[in-house]
């Protein structure tokens, strides 16, 4: 094992401007030092004893430093790694790719000499020995380190389209493959990173939209973009844009693209696994990679078992689903309520592991494509892998294909491997029952039951990575201690729709949903109150049904309240007779992203009053459990 770094590595690297990412350079050899996480990614500063600069490690390396292989005062040795700017300060950090532990953790942070990067990186006071410049196609090593460096290729600051431009020239194949390889992967992208160039397959596109709203008019459209590696990527465009590479981008073909920018996705909006969205304007650059081997990404499924659909029923999120198939319906046609127009369905039924079976419909050439070939193979029981599933309430739970949905039928994967062995071996001879059969209205939306899961508040509150992968649902019974009076306690919603509207520039509001303009709102609540138990408090947000069950009135019967005058404030009188009232909670709970870190966020999707018989009937069963436990 390694016990020391590389000396004065980060000030040759940061001194040496055709210092580049390329293959064939030095690997070097630092301290991890002031090791945090930041979101779903960790930063740290590398150290060589005398430098220290910033750097993060890419989420591919999060598991590494969750399961204490990477650690703080630990050497790693930089395999992979980019020298980026920060855009608001005059300062370089580096993005860690790829590494590996080189040495155990030392006790305290090597300290050789005492240099801030700012010294390292201002070239006046650097006092490093460099051999004399060499020719341009000659190597060059660092005296007092002996890292060798080479001369930075041209072709790894430039653009896609001058990529492509070269491409179509003479350039032999060694160097369109040096070039193919100096692509970023779509997992190193960060809103702060510089220039970048990706190469990805087009996976699936939207059609062009129109939209109306306050500020105008316009029309946007977007991708799902794949890497090599199968990370996926939104990317929107709008207006120009839209209307510049809508017809240039093509279903399943390559592209090189750059000069994009990468923000935080919107939770509510995105439709991949990725913590960023991507936007192009009309600078971006977008060059089809027509002369390069094509690749085929990677699927990557994120596979939900069947009896656990009820929690995702009517969100928004879509699931991945493999099952084996049971049955397949013939095609039926289904007129759209929107243009009357008839469109092919057909459902399919699927059985996993846990016994219980649902229905998927299949629309349009889904329905006419595969689920003919499905028809056509049913009898043996094949396994059917789908990417990007609606979760609908229609017979308790019932699943449908939208336009992006992907259907694999017997992929090569351990997952399809394992449910097919067990299906052959015992899962075939098993009477299985429909998710759907049994569930109560009130098991929609998460709310199985205001008396299963249930938990004490602190279970939620000391548990900050609950709900990190995908929402958790539990039930609680607490006290509602506080409402913030002056919060903003409702949104003016549409009357159809109930989403939000904005008034319209003449009189009346605008409904960007229904696309719409109507003379009258309604107002619905969106507040958060403190709740108590006997072991902490949190805050949590409801919603308009929830918070109505809570104040016992409506948002619009609130806000005459608010507005009367007299020398009884009966806007505060009915906060205050809600307060310190038990209810039974079923709530969600996710992580949203804030500033660069991740917030618990504690959702109420179901509220009750006390049934004193239940709760005692829980007490009594909890009595049970526990003199059982003791008797063991």
């Amino acid at each position: 094992m390694q016990t020391s770094v590389t000396p004065d590595a980060i000030s040759t690297v940061l001194s040496n401007p055709s210092f580049d990412s390329s293959s064939e350079r030095p690997q070097i050899v630092v301290q991890v030092v002031d090791l945090k996480p930041i979101g779903n990614r960790y930063t740290f500063s590398a150290n060589d004893g005398k430098t220290k600069v910033k750097a993060m490690f890419t989420p591919t390396l999060t598991p590494e430093i969750i399961s204490g292989k990477i650690q703080n005062l630990g050497l790693v040795r930089l395999i992979d790694f980019t020298v980026n700017d920060i855009s608001s300060k005059s300062t370089k950090y580096f993005l860690v790719n790829k590494c590996e532990i080189v040495g155990s953790v030392l006790d305290s942070e090597i300290n050789l000499e005492s240099k801030s990067h700012e010294e390292a990186s201002d070239p006046k006071k650097q006092k490093l020995e460099h051999s004399p410049v060499s020719p341009v196609n000659d190597v060059k090593t660092d005296v007092s380190t002996g890292i060798t460096l080479k001369p930075k290729q041209e072709f790894l600051a430039k653009s896609a389209s001058q990529i492509m431009s070269e491409q179509r020239g003479n350039a032999a194949p060694a160097a369109r493959m040096a070039m193919t390889r100096r692509v970023h992967p779509l997992v190193s992208l960060n809103p702060y990173q510089g220039n970048w160039t990706i190469k990805v397959r087009v996976t699936n596109k939207g059609v062009m939209r129109n939209y109306k709203n306050a500020r105008g008019e316009g029309c946007v459209f977007n991708v799902e973009l794949t890497d090599e590696e199968g990370t996926q990527i939104q990317a929107t465009m709008f207006n120009d844009a839209a209307r510049k590479f809508y017809e240039r981008f093509q279903l399943g073909k390559v592209y090189y693209i750059s000069r994009g920018s990468l923000k935080l996705a919107n939770k509510q909006f995105k439709t991949v696994q990725n913590d960023y969205e991507m936007t192009l304007n009309e600078n971006s650059e977008v060059e089809e990679a027509s002369s390069e081997e094509m690749f085929i990404p990677e699927t990557k499924f994120n596979f939900v078992p069947i009896e656990e659909l009820g929690l995702y029923v009517n969100q928004k999120e879509l699931i991945d689903l493999i099952g084996v198939v049971q049955s397949v319906s013939p095609t039926m046609s289904i007129r759209r309520r929107t243009d009357n127009e008839m469109i092919p369905k057909r459902d399919i039924t699927l059985a996993d592991e846990s016994k219980k079976t649902v229905v998927v419909s299949l629309w349009n050439d889904l329905a006419t494509g595969i689920g003919q070939e499905l028809l056509d193979m049913a009898d043996k029981s094949p396994v059917v892998a789908i990417k990007s599933l609606k979760v609908g309430d229609f017979q308790g739970v019932s699943l449908s294909t939208i336009s992006r949905s992907n259907v694999v039928i017997n992929p090569e994967s351990p997952e399809a491997k394992k449910l097919k062995s067990w299906f052959d071996s015992e899962g075939k001879e098993i009477s299985m029952s429909s998710i759907g059969s049994g569930m109560s209205p009130s098991s929609k939306n998460g709310s199985r039951s205001m008396y299963t899961d249930r938990v004490l508040l602190s279970h939620i509150t000391s548990n900050p990575s609950l709900g990190e992968e995908k929402p958790v649902f539990f039930s609680t019974r607490a006290y509602i201690s506080f409402i913030k009076p002056d919060q903003t306690m409702w949104y003016q919603a549409c009357k159809t729709c109930n989403k939000k509207v904005t008034e319209a520039l003449d009189s009346g509001y605008w409904c960007e949903g229904c696309q719409k303009k109507y003379e009258e709102c309604s107002l619905r609540y969106i507040m958060a109150v403190k709740v108590t138990d006997s072991s902490g408090e949190t805050w949590i947000s409801s919603f308009n049904d929830e918070a109505e069950k809570i104040l016992g009135c409506s948002a619009d019967e609130l806000n005459k309240l608010r507005s009367e005058e007299g020398e009884v404030n009966e806007y505060q009188t009915k906060l205050k007779e809600a307060t310190w009232s038990s209810h039974v909670f079923r709530v969600s709970v996710t992580q949203n992203e804030y500033n660069g870190e991740k917030r618990q966020r504690v959702t109420v999707k179901g509220v009750a009053p006390l049934d004193f018989a239940a709760e005692t009937r829980l007490l009594l069963q909890d009595i049970s459990n526990k003199n059982k436990a003791s008797q063991l």
